[in-house]
C-alpha cells in the first residue's frame, strides 16, 4: 500500500469545508450547517447522529466560523468522548474539547479552586461505598453489601436531582422510587455521609458538578472567564441529562444561545439515575427561536427491523411517546423478525444456542451476534447452553455468573454444608436437595419472596434464586442426588463457562447494550414479569420498560430473534405469556399495528419570534390541552396515529374529494423534488387525505387538521388553500 492510498483505518482528511459536507443526507446537512443560535437535533436510533454533530463541528472549524478551542462537546461516557475526538481529528478539526460532563467540570474546578476557595482541591474519592458504610456505623444502622450499594445509589440520585438530605423522603415519594430502606433512615444516612466527607476533607463524583455549579454561581468573574473560553456547546444524548447537569450547562452558556443538543426521548432508559427527557422535550419552550432537525433515516437496520421498532413505539403512551420519531430504513430488505415460544427457560437457552451455532457454522462471525436480556441473573442459563454447544461468548457489563461475589460466597456455603451438613442445624428438618439448598442460601440472603424494587439487593437475590432454581432442576433430572453431587455439578459448570475466548457472541443486559449494534440480535426472556419487569408498577415505569425493549430491537442490523418461555423449568406450569409489548407487532397477536406513527417525519423546523413570524402562521390556533380524539363518523375514541390525522376510523365511510387528493399529491411531489426531501416531510399521505376530506376554506380550518403545524401552515398554507379552492397552487415558499 502506498502512502497516498486511502485506508479505512486512516481515512483521508477532507481538503475543504465543503468536502466535510459530502455524503451527508439533507437532514444531516441541515445539522452541519446550522451553526448559529440554538439547535435541537431529534435523532432516532441508527440515524447517524454522531456523524451529523461531528461534521457540524468540523464544518464550522474548517469554514473559519468556529475556533477549535472555543468549542466544548459534552457526552456521557469516556468511550463516546474518545470516539468523538477521533472522528473530529479525521475531519481535520483537532483541538476541539470533547469530554464528559464530569471531566469538563473537574478540569474547571481544579483550575479555579485556588482562586475561588484557596488551597488545593479536596481529594476525590473513587468509590463512596466505604464512606457510606462508615456513615451507617456512625448512625448505628446495619447494612449488608447489597444494601450499601442501594443506599449509595439513592444518595447519588439525590445529589444529581439537587435534593438535600431533609427533602429525600418527600422527593423519593414524588418520584415513586422503591427505597431500599425506610426513607427517613436513608435521609439520616445521607446527612451523616455528607458530614463525614466534610470531616475528612474529601469530595465525591457528584460533588464535582455541585461545586462547579456553586463556583460559577457565586463568582461572576470566574463564570465570565469560562464563558470567554467556550463560545459554542454541543451536548450528545441530551435525553439523559440530569437536573444538575442541566444547571451546569446553563451556567456555562450564560445569556448566549450557541447550543446544539442531540437526543431521542424514546431512548430514555436511565431515569432511575436521575436522567430525564424533559430538558430535551422542553428545548423549544426555553429557546423559542431554535432550529429543530429530525433525523429519521435509519442506516443501521433493515426495513423489517425498523417496522417492528416503529410498531413498539406506536403503542406507547406518555410525553416521550408524543414526540416519538418514526424511522425510515435506508437499507435493502432483510429477513422478517423471528418470534419463538419455548416450553421453558432451559429450552429457550438451548434453542438460542442451537440457532447461533447454525449461524456461526454458516459463516456469521460470533462477534456480530448478541444475546440481550433484562437482568444479569438471566445470563447463567445462556452461559451454560453456550458452553454445551461450543459457542464462544463474552459477557458485557457484568461478571460471569460464577464470578459474582454472592455466587462465590454461596458456593463456599454449599460446599461447607455438603461436607459438614450433619452438624448444621439449618439442615436438621430438610431432606430433599432443593430444600437443603434453600436452607443454606437463606443464610446468604435468599428469601422465598423477592425484595421490592430494583438495585443491588434485588440483583443479589436474583443470583441466589438462580442457584435455587438450578438445584430444583438438577434434583428433578437426577432423583436421589446429594448436596455434594450438586456442588460437583456447579464446579463443572463454572469450569466449562470459563474457557478463554478471543472472539465470541456478546451476552449483555439491555441497559449495557445502549449505543452498540450487531448484525444479529437475540432478545430473550421477553415475557410478562420480565419485560416489563415485575417491579415496574407505574405507567411511567412501564413505558420506560417499553423503551428499553425498543433500544434492544434497534441494536439489530440485519436479523432479529425475539423469544420467551411459557414456564421457568421443564415440566412446570405453562402460566407465562409473551410480553404485552409484542401485542400488535407479531403475527397472530391482537391489534396489529400499521406503519403510521405520530410526529415521526424527518425534516427541519425553524424557530420564529416577534416580527420575524409569518402573519399567515399567526392565524393558527394556540396549543392547549388536548381532548381525546374521536371519530367524526361513529364517535369512537381514536388511538392510532393515522386515524387521528383523518379524524375517523379507517373503515368508516370517507367523503374524500379524490380529484383534490390527486392535485395535492402532485403538488407535494413537486415540493419534495425541489427541497430534496422525502415527500412525507412535506405532508404525509394521511394528512393529504384529511385535507381532501375537510376541504378547508381558510387558515384556521387548515390549522385544525392534525399534521399541519404552525411551520407548515406558514410555508405551505397559501398553496394548499389555493388548491382546495380549485386554483393552481404556487410552489410554496423558498426553502429557508
Amino acid at each position: 500500500m502506498t502512502a497516498a492510498t486511502p485506508s479505512p483505518l486512516f481515512p483521508r482528511v477532507p481538503d475543504s469545508a465543503d468536502a466535510v459536507l459530502e455524503g451527508l443526507d439533507p437532514e444531516q446537512r441541515e445539522v452541519a450547517t446550522a451553526l448559529h443560535g440554538p439547535v435541537c437535533v431529534l435523532a432516532g436510533a441508527g440515524t447517524g447522529k454522531t456523524r451529523a454533530i461531528t461534521h457540524r463541528i468540523a464544518y464550522g472549524v474548517r469554514a473559519g466560523i468556529l475556533q477549535p478551542s472555543s468549542v466544548l462537546a459534552v457526552t456521557f461516557t469516556n468511550r463516546a468522548a474518545g470516539e468523538m475526538r477521533g472522528r473530529l481529528r479525521q475531519l481535520g478539526a483537532a483541538g476541539v474539547q470533547a469530554r464528559t460532563f464530569h471531566s469538563a467540570a473537574l478540569r474547571q474546578l481544579q483550575y479555579f479552586w485556588p482562586k475561588a476557595v484557596g488551597g488545593s482541591l479536596p481529594r476525590l474519592v473513587d468509590r463512596k461505598i466505604q464512606l457510606v458504610a462508615d456513615a451507617a456505623a456512625a448512625c448505628r444502622i446495619r447494612l449488608d453489601r447489597g444494601e450499601l450499594r442501594d443506599v449509595t445509589a439513592e444518595i447519588e440520585w439525590s445529589k444529581v436531582t439537587q435534593t438535600v438530605p431533609a427533602d429525600y423522603p418527600p422527593a423519593a415519594a414524588k418520584a415513586a422510587r422503591e427505597a431500599p430502606r425506610d426513607p427517613a433512615e436513608i435521609a439520616q444516612l445521607y446527612a451523616a455521609y455528607e458530614d463525614l466527607k466534610r470531616e475528612r476533607g474529601v469530595i465525591d463524583f457528584e460533588d464535582v458538578l455541585l461545586l462547579t455549579v456553586a463556583v460559577l454561581q457565586d463568582r461572576r468573574d470566574i463564570a465570565e472567564q469560562v464563558r470567554a473560553q467556550y463560545q459554542h456547546f454541543v451536548v450528545d444524548e441530551y435525553q439523559d441529562v440530569s437536573p444538575l447537569q442541566q444547571r451546569l450547562l446553563e451556567l456555562w452558556l450564560g445569556d448566549r444561545e450557541n447550543l446544539c443538543v442531540v437526543g431521542d426521548a424514546s431512548q430514555t432508559i436511565y431515569s432511575f439515575t436521575g436522567a430525564t427527557p424533559d430538558h430535551l422535550l422542553d428545548f423549544r419552550t426555553r429557546h423559542p427561536g431554535a432550529t429543530v432537525v429530525k433525523l429519521v433515516r435509519d442506516y443501521r437496520s433493515t426495513p423489517q427491523v425498523v417496522h417492528l421498532a416503529n410498531g413498539l413505539l406506536a403503542q406507547a403512551r406518555g410525553r416521550a411517546a408524543d414526540h416519538r420519531l418514526e424511522l425510515v430504513s435506508q437499507r435493502g430488505p432483510g429477513p422478517e423478525p423471528v418470534f419463538a415460544e419455548y416450553p421453558d427457560e432451559p429450552a429457550e437457552a438451548e434453542g438460542t444456542a442451537r440457532r447461533i451455532r447454525e449461524l456461526i457454522d454458516a459463516g456469521v462471525r460470533a462477534s456480530g451476534i448478541a444475546v440481550l436480556f433484562r437482568t444479569n441473573s438471566q445470563s447463567e442459563a445462556y452461559e451454560q447452553a453456550f458452553a454445551d454447544a461450543a459457542v464462544p461468548y463474552q459477557l458485557r457489563g457484568a461478571e460471569r455468573f460464577f464470578d459474582r461475589p454472592e455466587v462465590r460466597k454461596a458456593g463456599v456455603a454449599l460446599r461447607g454444608a455438603a461436607r459438614f451438613g450433619g452438624n448444621d442445624s439449618l439442615l436438621d428438618d430438610v431432606v430433599d436437595l432443593p430444600s437443603q439448598v434453600r436452607a443454606v442460601l437463606s443464610g446468604q440472603g435468599w428469601t422465598a419472596q423477592p425484595p421490592t424494587g430494583s438495585g443491588a439487593v434485588r440483583e443479589r437475590w436474583e443470583s441466589l434464586a438462580a442457584l435455587v432454581n438450578l438445584a430444583q432442576d438438577f434434583a428433578a433430572a437426577r432423583p436421589g442426588a446429594t448436596l455434594a453431587d450438586l456442588v460437583s455439578e456447579l464446579d463443572e459448570r463454572a469450569g466449562a463457562q470459563h474457557a478463554p475466548t478471543v472472539e465470541g457472541v456478546t451476552l449483555a443486559s439491555l441497559h449495557s447494550a445502549k449505543g452498540l449494534e450487531w448484525d444479529v440480535v437475540f432478545l430473550v426472556g421477553v415475557a410478562e414479569g420480565m419485560m416489563p419487569i415485575t417491579y415496574a408498577k407505574t405507567d411511567e415505569q412501564i413505558e420506560e420498560e417499553r423503551r428499553l425493549l425498543y433500544v434492544g430491537v434497534t441494536r439489530a442490523r440485519e436479523r432479529l430473534h425475539v423469544s420467551w418461555a411459557l414456564s421457568r423449568s421443564p415440566g412446570g406450569r405453562a402460566n407465562r405469556r409473551a410480553s404485552r409489548f409484542l401485542d400488535g407487532v407479531r403475527s397472530g397477536s391482537a391489534a396489529a399495528v400499521g406503519r403510521g406513527g405520530a410526529g415521526g417525519a424527518g425534516g427541519v423546523e425553524r424557530g420564529v419570534s416577534g416580527a420575524a413570524a409569518s402573519p399567515f402562521a399567526a392565524s393558527g390556533p394556540r396549543r392547549g390541552q388536548r381532548s381525546p380524539a374521536r371519530c367524526r363518523v361513529c364517535g369512537r375514541t381514536l388511538t392510532d396515529a393515522g386515524e387521528m390525522k383523518l379524524m375517523r376510523c379507517e373503515d368508516c365511510p370517507s367523503d374524500m374529494d379524490e380529484g383534490l387528493y390527486e392535485r395535492l399529491h402532485d403538488w407535494r411531489g413537486e415540493q419534495a423534488r425541489r427541497s430534496g426531501q422525502p415527500a412525507f416531510c412535506v405532508f404525509t399521505d394521511k394528512t393529504l387525505m384529511a385535507i381532501a376530506e375537510a376541504v378547508p376554506e381558510d387558515a384556521a380550518g387548515l390549522a385544525r387538521i392534525p399534521g399541519v403545524g404552525m411551520r407548515k401552515l406558514g410555508r405551505y398554507g397559501a398553496d394548499v388553500l389555493a388548491i382546495c379552492a380549485g386554483e393552481d397552487g404556487a410552489h410554496g415558499k423558498d426553502q429557508d
